[in-house]
């Protein structure tokens, strides 16, 4: 019997049997359309091949597999070409089965500007109008310490005025407060010539190419030469600007004067990640490092994720560099690259320590990750609530508040309380209204606040870190009227609930605010809310219980609670009792007892 024939195995067959065998870039689909994967390939056709050949590596390629409904690709002209492409298009649709790069944080780069009297400072974003930019710096620390080097060793201006020279020569501007400082010598009023200016933009461009000895050198000779023509005042400012390049360069990391111009790149994994650490080499210096985490999704190996890694971090980190130190070969062949595997000497020195920088950033992450696990359920969801009604504590203890009756009978209110997160039962109370005529929501609420603090200041005991009031504003200033008034406002946090739109009000703001629905604070919140509500409502129907049975049956003798409640609870009311039969009465409480009901209401 034939086997039967898949449509989509066969769709999918028919698709690889026309993919040319270049390099290049193939898209996986699923059915809906969408991007799930994401690959490069020397060779095409057997690179895609090889997902439908005989069994998946393991059972994440095989789910893969399983998904794929349609097959594109893209050629390119080097396998280098086509992992520059794979990189972009993860980053843009990030399919659920790629490589999930980690750390995708924007990095500061220094400008100098293209102007007359140019400029110097950090920016984020380039502006392609002729300036020249520096970086990209991994360390926003590094920035700093550059631009205040430059600040204290090379006045320059900081205003945006267009100084061009004609303006300065017409007289258009006023020296600022920069000026006045001693931070900016007065170009805008040709108090600072432009070839000064000029020599030291190209001091400060030569520091940041990483040339500071060439720039100490010059600057040595020009000391020397302003002492043998008597010029003491000027050969101490240039004193003073190259004891500021001595201290800058002794905190970069020399590690050979014969290395210039090198990558570094190492590389760990563990059962979920890769971690690779880059280290950035000019004139022997490190001048950048950076460390990324690639999570893995298809047990990629550590040449693929290499390669991953190092074209992310040349793209973005803008590096041009011709030589590469790694202690693998990656699994793309990049045609301007020069890979080497050191074994000994400075770059196998180079090398050790960027494994150890990446084995650093490793266990930390883990500390971190261990920390995170230790953290309990309850103490994140103080955390958070903390954080999302802005509280100044932790609300450890919670109150919550809730008033009941029907237009004005058996008024009731109910305290419950929840601590680390979790109602505590046994902490809970319930009050009878014992001041308010009526339906005054306003007033009851007063009433069992000032009951409620009253006893807790008198007996020291501890306060809660937040009351909630079940209502909108006019009952969160009724209670607050109270806190007030005991002076205590400022000792507990209050917030109000209204049920409608589930609003949070602070005492004193109009606006409420909306939490998202699936948040842990409101869920704790409303859960409050509703153990108050359910509390309240539990005893104001005890108490209405009460109220009828002591109407007229408990005022039988020899009737008790229970048998009371039993006829009630048949009847429905004292009402339907009285017309009941003798007969019906015994039927239900036994003859002593029916008797005795019916005896005291047929007199």
């Amino acid at each position: 019997m034939d086997k039967l024939i898949n449509p989509k195995i066969e769709y999918l067959k028919e698709k690889i049997t026309v993919l040319p065998s270049d390099p290049g870039v193939y898209q996986y689909f699923n059915k809906d359309g969408k991007i799930i994967y994401v690959g490069k390939a020397k060779n095409l056709k057997k690179r895609v091949s090889s997902y439908f050949v005989g069994k998946a590596d393991n059972g994440k390629t095989a789910l893969l597999v399983r998904n794929i409904a349609d097959i594109q690709h893209i050629v390119v002209n080097s396998e280098e070409d086509a992992l520059l492409l794979e990189n972009n298009l993860i980053k843009k649709y990030q399919p659920r089965y790629n490589v999930l790069l980690k750390d995708d944080k924007s990095f500061p780069w220094i400008v100098v500007k293209n102007e007359n009297f140019p400029r110097v400072f950090s920016t984020r974003h380039i502006i392609k109008d002729g300036s020249l930019y520096f970086g990209p710096y991994t360390s926003v620390g590094m920035v700093r310490t550059l631009l205040d080097l430059f600040k204290t060793t090379y006045p320059l201006r900081n205003c945006k005025l267009n100084l061009a020279p004609q303006k300065i020569a017409e007289g258009k501007y006023k020296v600022c407060l920069e000026y006045h400082l001693g931070n900016c010598k007065g170009p805008c009023v040709g108090e600072f010539e432009e070839d000064i200016y000029r020599d030291n933009i190209d001091a400060i461009k030569n520091i940041l190419r990483g040339n500071i000895n060439s720039v100490i050198k010059y600057l040595k000779e020009l000391m020397l030469q302003y002492a043998e023509d008597f010029k003491f005042e000027e050969a101490e400012e240039v004193k003073q600007k190259i004891k500021q390049l001595d201290t800058y360069q002794s905190k970069s990391t020399v590690v050979s004067s014969n290395i210039n111009n090198v990558d570094v790149y190492s590389i760990i994994e563990d059962e979920e990640s890769g971690y690779v650490n880059f280290l950035k080499v000019v004139n022997g210096a490190i001048i950048q490092a950076h460390t990324i985490e690639l999570k893995k999704k298809l047990n990629e190996s550590l040449p693929e994720l290499l390669s991953l890694a190092i074209t992310e971090i040349r793209e973005r980190l803008h590096s041009t560099s011709r030589e590469l130190i790694v202690p693998i070969k990656p699994d793309t062949d990049f045609e301007t690259i020069k890979f080497i595997i050191p074994q000994k000497g400075d770059k196998k020195k180079l090398l050790e320590l960027s494994e150890r920088n990446v084995k650093y950033y490793r266990l930390e992450k883990l500390k971190q990750q261990s920390i995170r696990k230790k953290e309990t359920r309850e103490d994140r969801i103080l955390n958070t609530m903390q954080k999302d009604l802005r509280l100044k504590e932790q609300p450890n203890h919670i109150e919550c508040f809730d008033n009941s009756n029907i237009q004005g009978n058996f008024p009731v209110a109910a305290c419950v309380v929840f601590k680390n997160a979790k109602p505590s039962k046994k902490d809970y109370r319930h009050y009878n209204i014992k001041t308010v005529v009526g339906p005054d929501d306003f007033a009851s609420m007063e009433e069992i606040i000032e009951r409620r603090y009253t006893r807790l200041i008198n007996e020291n005991a501890s306060l809660p870190k937040l009351v909630i009031i079940d209502g909108g504003k006019g009952q969160l200033g009724a209670a607050m009227k109270i806190f007030r008034r005991l002076k205590i406002d400022d000792k507990v946090a209050v917030i109000g609930i209204a049920k409608r739109l589930e609003e949070i009000f602070f005492p004193g703001d109009s606006v409420p605010l909306y939490l998202d629905k699936n948040s842990e604070s409101l869920k704790i919140i409303q859960h409050a809310r509703n153990e108050a509500h359910r509390f309240g409502i539990t005893f104001h129907r005890n108490q209405r219980s009460k109220d009828f049975v002591s109407s007229e049956l408990d005022r039988i003798d020899g009737i008790g609670e229970k048998t009371a409640q039993k006829l009630l609870s048949e009847f429905k009311s004292v009402e339907q009792i009285k017309k009941l039969s003798l007969d019906d009465i015994e039927s239900n409480i036994g003859k002593a007892k029916g008797r005795l009901v019916w005896d005291y209401f047929k007199l």
